[in-house]
């Protein structure tokens, strides 16, 4: 069964950038969509990005023009470039994938923005 494997999180200040990583253990050609998504605790979690297998992008209003959603080109590892960073985007985020209907979630990398 493929896995994933979040890492680049950390504590950054308002207004500075961190690059997550999102690692498959095996590259599927049958994965439809991945995505970056967020929660915070008591809240449900979020979508905030999505590239699908044919390149379509799409980004939560909240993040439009200051994060990047990307892969590499093995489709081995999925990217969210966040630049401009508040505070309000700290979260716990976790990537996913979709594998013909079925999902796969890794199991999340925090990331702390401090006013």
């Amino acid at each position: 069964q493929v896995q994933l494997a979040e890492s680049g999180g950390g504590l950054v200040q308002t207004g500075g950038s961190l690059r997550l990583s999102c690692a498959a253990s095996e590259r599927i050609d049958s994965i439809r969509a991945m995505a970056w998504y967020r929660q915070v605790p008591g809240k449900q979690r979020e979508l905030v990005a999505s590239l699908t297998s044919r390149g379509r992008t799409n980004y939560a209003d909240f993040v439009k023009g200051r994060f990047t959603i990307s892969r590499d080109s093995a489709a081995i590892t999925l990217y969210l470039q966040m630049n401009s960073l508040k505070p309000e985007d700290t979260a716990v985020y976790y990537c996913n994938a979709d594998n013909l209907g079925f999902i796969i979630w890794g199991q999340g990398t925090q990331v702390t923005v401090s006013s």
